[in-house]
């Protein structure tokens, strides 16, 4: 068994991260064309609490290495299955994923969690806490077993890179796009009331 950890602070406030999470994999973030489709599952508001709970099902590319997909059984393809939660009076999204394809082999439990950062030298920025359990299920074969979860360790290394390259990526151009659209209103409002004017 291992474990991976990371924690990181976007310049971007709860609001901005917690609605751009949807967008996370869309045609903006230029480090996650491994994701081939992002499907949601189910979505459904508690009354009581206003946490917004979803479930999807995310498909990828498998980008495993011949040696891996040889003794794991070669597929194109992966999905993980991942559950969120939206707790807008907390400020606090966590998520939590699953891999479906190899579990019989392979399990990687991810959570990830973001909220508002402490104090204020963190007014505006938003904290993301990730972390993984890996753990190979392939018999007595301790040596492979090893290989297998450091391989998942390491891979998650660089993943969590190229996710907060991607994620900062939707964050600035949602942030600009908003900024745009804001301006827009704002021109059309102030040509209307003069026309109303007139």
């Amino acid at each position: 068994m291992k474990f991976f950890s990371s924690r990181q602070e976007f310049e971007y406030s709860w609001e901005e991260v917690s609605t751009n999470n949807w967008r996370k994999y869309c045609d903006w973030n230029n480090q996650s064309s491994h994701v081939i489709a992002v499907d949601t599952l189910t979505r459904t508001l508690d009354p009581s609490t206003h946490i917004l709970r979803t479930e999807r099902l995310i498909t990828c590319k498998q980008n495993a290495p011949q040696w891996l997909r040889t003794f794991m059984g070669a597929q194109d393809t992966s999905l993980v299955y991942e559950v969120s939660y939206v707790d807008p009076h907390a400020k606090k999204v966590t998520m939590c994923s699953q891999n479906l394809t190899w579990s019989e082999l392979l399990s990687v439990q991810e959570t990830v969690v973001y909220t508002p950062a402490a104090g204020e030298a963190g007014r505006g920025r938003t904290v993301f806490e990730q972390r993984a359990k890996i753990i190979a299920l392939c018999g007595g074969w301790q040596k492979i077993k090893n290989t297998i979860e450091e391989f998942t360790v390491e891979r998650f290394r660089q993943n969590a890179v190229k996710g907060r390259e991607g994620f900062e990526r939707v964050l600035a151009i949602s942030r600009e796009v908003f900024a745009e659209q804001r301006e827009q209103r704002r021109l059309e409002q102030v040509h209307g009331g003069a026309a109303v004017a007139a």
